[in-house]
């Protein structure tokens, strides 16, 4: 653990800590300190300064670590899992996966980060990343059955954040076709699958997750669409992040595991039963067109299935706005 890491544990009961007392702890000087905090306030971590009173986090906040994520898991995923990263900072937890996998990474690699500056949600959107509030996870699974087998993945990927989600009292989620989580209109989680390689061979898919647990308004002031997180909807103010990325991989697996040996035929009625997009009017974004319609679920491919005035249609990728009235 470099000295950046060791300062933010020290800080992260929210409590103020002398430079002087920083540094004897960590074996170095004052100055030191002050140069790694520097540094760390540049990334954009709030830190408060008070003179005669020293540094400190705005609050308490449960730094991620990885023994602890992998020892709240169930016996079966900690045997199929594989190493676990932590960092402090990434542009993105599904490009680091990605460079992972490139250079060999086993199936089953997880990363996760405290913050991200350049979290990617879909359509080219930015996932809002604050330092210690939230929840940045990236799972690499390879897989023989190609690229093109993977149609229904980030379906099967929110149906498990929706099943982990309900261990934590979170009961009111819907699931919006193809990787959103949200309750109540407002987006709670959000899905991001890429994928390497072959189109029919051997090939890998990094899943990300964002949840937001307890994310402040001012870090959520370039959020342009309805957003809640975990803390609104409990009341409860000792949510542990390593539990809940725990708590995502013990569903998480086993499901794209029974995803690749089944396909979507498993997971179809609880998709249904979850479905907030069956029976509403959309419009479904495409590149170079909108589509206007009723939503009728989805196929057994994971595809979007759309009542239109020309009759039904079948559409693998697209954004869907519910906001046209029934």
């Amino acid at each position: 653990m470099d000295i950046r890491n060791h300062l933010l544990k020290r800080l992260s009961d929210g409590k103020f800590h002398s430079g002087e007392a920083l540094g004897e702890a960590l074996g170095v000087t004052r100055m030191a300190v002050w140069k790694h905090l520097k540094a760390l306030r540049e990334t954009g971590i709030s830190l408060e300064v008070v003179r005669g009173k020293g540094y400190c986090l705005p609050g308490p906040v449960e730094l991620l670590d990885g023994q602890r994520i992998r020892s709240g898991l169930g016996a079966g995923t900690r045997a199929r899992l594989g190493p676990v990263e932590v960092l402090l900072e990434v542009d993105s937890t599904n490009n680091r996966l990605r460079e992972q996998a490139l250079n060999g990474a086993p199936t089953g690699a997880v990363c996760v980060a405290e913050q991200q500056h350049a979290g990617r949600g879909r359509q080219g959107r930015t996932w809002v990343s604050p330092f210690g509030e939230n929840l940045y996870l990236s799972l690499l699974w390879r897989s023989r059955a190609g690229a093109a087998a993977l149609g229904g993945l980030s379906l099967v990927a929110g149906i498990a954040v929706l099943r982990s989600l309900k261990e934590q009292g979170i009961h009111q989620a819907g699931l919006k076709w193809p990787n959103d989580i949200l309750v109540n209109g407002a987006k709670l989680a959000g899905i991001l699958i890429d994928v390497t390689g072959e189109s029919s061979g051997p090939c890998a898919a990094i899943i990300g997750i964002g949840l937001n647990v307890c994310m402040s308004r001012s870090a959520a002031a370039g959020i342009d669409r309805s957003w809640v997180d975990l803390h609104t909807l409990t009341g409860r103010a000792d949510l542990s992040r390593n539990r809940l990325a725990a708590g995502l991989l013990d569903k998480l697996l086993p499901a794209i595991e029974l995803f690749e040996s089944q396909g979507m035929q498993p997971f179809m009625e609880e998709w249904r039963q979850h479905d907030i997009v069956d029976g509403r009017q959309i419009e479904l974004h495409l590149p170079n067109e909108v589509i206007q319609g009723r939503g009728c679920g989805i196929d057994p491919a994971g595809a979007l299935l759309v009542e239109t005035s020309t009759g039904r249609r079948r559409f693998a990728s697209g954004e869907v706005s519910l906001r046209v009235s029934s």
